[in-house]
């Protein structure tokens, strides 16, 4: 467990060990989330990647295709009817 500081203006330092942990770096933004009463903090870019990732998958589902390989595949051949 890791302990900041709020500001008068409501800002905290995220400390070193939380920044390494999510990977943070200078500029990068953050989600809150409260569930249950307790706040969890993310690192937005990795959040947002992993939607990302999920929704292609349930995506590539919804075609058939069970693996990278099928995709590969798919793209060889859209790539050779051109």
């Amino acid at each position: 467990m890791e302990l900041a500081k709020v500001t008068a203006k409501g800002q905290i330092t995220i400390p070193r060990v939380i920044r390494n942990l999510l990977q943070l770096k200078a500029g990068d933004k953050v989600f809150f989330e409260e569930r249950k009463g307790k706040v969890y903090i993310a690192n937005a870019s990795q959040t947002v990647l992993a939607d990302i990732q999920k929704k292609m998958q349930e995506e590539a589902a919804k075609v058939g295709f069970q693996s990278e390989d099928d995709v590969v595949a798919y793209i060889k051949e859209l790539r050779r009817v051109r």
